[in-house]
């Protein structure tokens, strides 16, 4: 039996915290869900990370608070730049981690304890805030994390799922 050549074999999947420590240096997702009436919606969210969950500042009277508050069940996505200055010159596309979670509306008291995601919020929009706290459910589903640029060519060996742990 012939083993894969090192240009073919499947790189090793990441591991969860590899995956934590990608989700703590980013800060901007793409969180989806079904609205009440069943209409899909997504938006473009800034969080902060903290003890393997991720919050997200929203206003409290936001479609995202009333939304996520009827059931928090919602799909992430974040994008992790790839190609360092390469990417400015070449049509280089981001690795992303996608997960399905669960989202807790709570008030904005919350910011108080949370001094990472307090700066993120201008002063005088915190009295009017709700904090979105969203815990990841099942797997990761990777694509282009912890491989080479040159890997990312071939979805089969830039994908991975990752028990969340």
């Amino acid at each position: 039996m012939s083993t894969p050549s090192r240009a073919t074999a499947r790189p090793a999947p990441p591991s969860a915290e590899d995956i934590w420590r990608v989700l703590r240096r980013a800060s901007f997702a793409v969180i989806s869900h079904v609205t009440p009436a069943g209409a899909p919606r997504s938006s473009g969210v800034v969080y902060a990370e903290d003890g393997h969950r991720l919050f997200v500042a929203v206003g409290k009277d936001s479609w995202k608070a009333r939304h996520m508050a009827v059931d928090g069940i919602v799909a992430v996505t974040v994008p992790i730049r790839r190609g360092g200055l390469l990417s400015l010159l070449f049509p280089i596309p981001p690795a992303t981690v996608s997960f399905p979670a669960v989202a807790v509306v709570h008030s904005g008291d919350h910011l108080a304890g949370m001094p990472r995601l307090a700066r993120l919020v201008p002063p005088s929009r915190r009295a009017d805030c709700a904090i979105l706290e969203i815990r990841p459910t099942g797997r990761f589903v990777t694509y282009g994390v912890g491989v080479p640029l040159r890997v990312m060519r071939d979805p089969s060996r830039a994908r991975a799922r990752v028990a969340v742990g």
